[in-house]
């Protein structure tokens, strides 16, 4: 493939298709780093769940300790890492929250299993599998026989990439 300086959505566009196609397990995990109000880093693996030109897309709870350092500073660093393929993206730019309306209308397309852990879980709080457990038991029965709404406390942001850096392995 060419990678003359174009338009860096399209060479993501590009590399990504083939990581569906080739990378064995999860070609949409991305790791997205954060720092708090005291510059302290934090890495986490985040599933990215759309892209186009206006940025890169990924849900979480927004009392997640992730959404709370996005809050403070909106600056972040995504990396994808497509092992099979010996190729990395990089990616610096500044987070925003997507609408509501992107956040209902992806939410209604998960599962019933994952729209009901949305609810049960609380990203980053200390918990243990029985209140975990507990947590779903009660909001499957809340939800029983009928849609589950997206909670307020969940939702999207997007990335809108500042610095784009493509990595291509070689054997030698």
């Amino acid at each position: 493939m060419d990678l003359q300086p174009t338009n860096p959505y399209t060479i993501f566009e590009a590399w990504y298709g083939e990581a569906v196609s080739h990378e064995p397990r999860v070609p949409n995990a991305m790791q997205l780093c954060t720092v708090d109000v005291r510059g302290r880093p934090s890495c986490r693996t985040v599933l990215l769940k759309g892209f186009g030109a206006d940025g890169l897309v990924f849900y979480t709870n927004h009392t997640s300790r992730k959404a709370t350092q996005i809050k403070e500073c909106p600056e972040v660093a995504v990396l994808f890492h497509w092992k099979s393929l010996e190729r990395q993206v990089h990616v610096e730019g500044r987070v925003e929250p997507v609408s509501s309306e992107v956040s209902d209308a992806y939410f209604a397309t998960r599962d019933r299993g994952s729209q009901l852990g949305a609810w049960a879980s609380r990203q980053s709080a200390t918990r243990d599998t029985g209140q975990l457990e507990k947590a779903l038991a009660e909001v499957t029965v809340r939800f029983a026989g009928g849609p589950v709404p997206r909670p307020e406390f969940w939702g999207g942001y997007r990335v809108v990439p500042a610095r784009w850096e493509f990595w291509q392995g070689k054997p030698d």
